[in-house]
């Protein structure tokens, strides 16, 4: 690495090691970032990317090291010591107060905050989005904000305070493409201005598209700094793994079984009464992986939840075919549905707050599946016990052993438990909801993998992704939501960017959309 005279960097990190109990997180870690920069940091699941730029924060204290802010030693010992050095976090998963504006979550914990002159609060918040670009409305609520709202407050925030060091933990995981752009263009806007970037991300694209420098962490060590112009895909991936990876996805034609879930008409409305889900009709057959794609917010979540016996239905039918059975789903909670032998699964968006109890052990979360089924009053652990052990083989799971709490593992690796538990009951119909959001490249690709050996043995995957270029690779068929309707059912293999492009953002007519995406790409689509 080159030197770099003082004046040019913002934050010097110098053999930073970090361990928790037996486990080493991050070991003798080395990296600067300089004024006007965007660093890309990169590394596969628990690869100690979020705990290194946790203790630059100030929520862990290193166990040895030196950090320099400004060419000056410094001690960060709570969030609030990094916010007097200039350095804030915006986290991957956000710390708003739902039923406070902007401006109050701004505001938040700086002295006088919630005794204030909210007009010239707003005012200065109001400069500070000319300034870089944001859109934002001081005085909205936030539970009235979409992701990419409450993300711009979160930045706001810290930059509000002073910050002139910004760290992004995987800032686009829940953003659509346009919504990406705009960030992108904003924090080149901010490094145009001096900032000190710092982004966490496992998106190899976007790495090659925003940063000026990468610096790779694998199992907690760093192997190196390189420029971006310097890179490939090929090469950061080899870097995190330590060996040649297969970056193509598998798709097999394979003959289809019947229809596995037919789904009719689906109604279902919000708390306020609004409809997420307007007349949805598809059906999903075995042997195949049909995606789902919308811009976020579309009926996604409504969709699956609404599968699960999640989420009340308004109208409609979801129709769960397997042999000479068929049985009507709406109306029945998820435990009637187990009762009715229902071979489902299904991978939450929220892996923590639906999917897993992060407060139990991996082999506890193993057992929420099959506890029910054991007679007497005592519960066997070996079966969960045994079925832990492969799940951490098989998937490469990063964790300190199986009684470790789930809270205390990655996000990635908590996905892995998730999908791992989901897939190992054997299901005729598995719902994935965005299944390798937060993993690393290595990770995603063995998801993708495990879904298609699932497709292999006959089950309908139903795939819900946010990466155009995964779905149309890697799925048979896509139904597009738009505004909680089906605007389309198209090929995968024969369908462009441009004609799901379209139909995820029409809500004209089903004959303009035909039309539009046959201009698209000399394709019509399935109704």
């Amino acid at each position: 690495m080159t030197p770099l005279a003082a004046s040019e960097v913002a934050v010097q990190l110098t053999n930073i090691t970090k361990t928790f109990g037996k486990v080493c997180a991050n070991q003798n870690v080395s990296l600067n970032v300089k004024k006007g920069e965007i660093l890309a940091l990169l590394g596969e699941n628990g690869s100690g990317k979020t705990t290194l730029m946790n203790m630059l924060s100030g929520i862990y204290f290193p166990d040895s090291g030196q950090i320099s802010v400004d060419g000056r030693e410094v001690v960060i010992r709570s969030p609030k010591d990094a916010f007097d050095l200039g350095i804030g976090m915006i986290h991957q998963h956000f710390k708003l107060v739902d039923v406070m504006t902007a401006t109050e979550n701004i505001v938040l914990g700086l002295r006088g905050g919630m005794n204030i002159n909210r007009a010239a609060r707003a005012k200065e918040i109001k400069e500070i989005s000319a300034r870089y670009g944001f859109v934002l409305d001081p005085d909205k609520k936030v539970y009235n904000m979409s992701v990419s709202e409450k993300q711009t407050v979160e930045i706001i925030k810290v930059l509000y305070r002073g910050a002139n060091t910004l760290i992004l933990d995987e800032p686009t995981a829940v953003l659509t493409p346009q919504e990406t752009d705009k960030l992108f263009e904003i924090l080149r806007n901010m490094k145009n201005d001096g900032k000190a970037i710092i982004i966490i991300t496992h998106k190899l694209n976007e790495v090659l598209q925003i940063s000026d420098r990468v610096t790779i962490l694998r199992k907690g060590a760093c192997v190196g700094t390189v420029q971006t112009r310097e890179a490939s895909v090929k090469s950061l991936t080899e870097g995190m793994v330590g060996r040649s990876v297969n970056l193509e996805i598998a798709r097999e034609k394979l003959n289809q079984t019947p229809d596995r879930l037919r789904i009719s008409g689906l109604t279902c409305k919000n708390a306020e009464g609004v409809k997420a889900l307007d007349g949805v009709s598809f059906t999903v057959r075995g042997g195949e992986i049909l995606g789902v794609a919308g811009i976020a917010g579309s009926g996604q979540k409504e969709l699956c939840e609404a599968i699960a016996g999640l989420y009340p239905i308004e109208s409609g039918s979801i129709l769960y075919i397997h042999g000479d059975k068929t049985e009507e789903l709406v109306g029945l909670k998820p435990a009637q549905i187990v009762q009715k032998g229902v071979h489902t699964a299904f991978v939450p968006e929220d892996r923590l707050g639906m999917g897993l109890v992060a407060s139990l052990d991996m082999v506890d979360n193993v057992m929420l599946k099959s506890y029910r089924n054991t007679k007497g009053f005592l519960v066997d652990r070996k079966a969960p016990k045994a079925l832990a052990d492969t799940l951490i083989e098989r998937l490469e799971i990063v964790t300190p052993g199986t009684s470790t709490p789930v809270r205390r593992l990655s996000g990635g690796n908590v996905q892995k438990v998730l999908l791992g538990r989901e897939i190992s009951s054997d299901p005729a119909v598995l719902v994935a909801a965005y299944p390798v959001r937060g993993l690393d490249i290595n990770s995603s690709y063995t998801v993708y993998d495990l879904l298609n050996e699932q497709k292999k043995k006959g089950v309908a995957v139903l795939f819900i992704g946010e990466d155009l270029d995964v779905l149309l690779e890697l799925c048979d068929r896509l139904v597009v939501l738009c505004a909680g309707r089906v605007s389309g059912v198209v090929d995968a293999a024969v369908t462009g960017k441009e004609q799901v492009g379209l139909l995820m953002t029409h809500a004209g007519g089903q004959a303009e959309i035909d039309a539009g995406a046959k201009n698209a790409n000399g394709k019509g689509v399935e109704t």
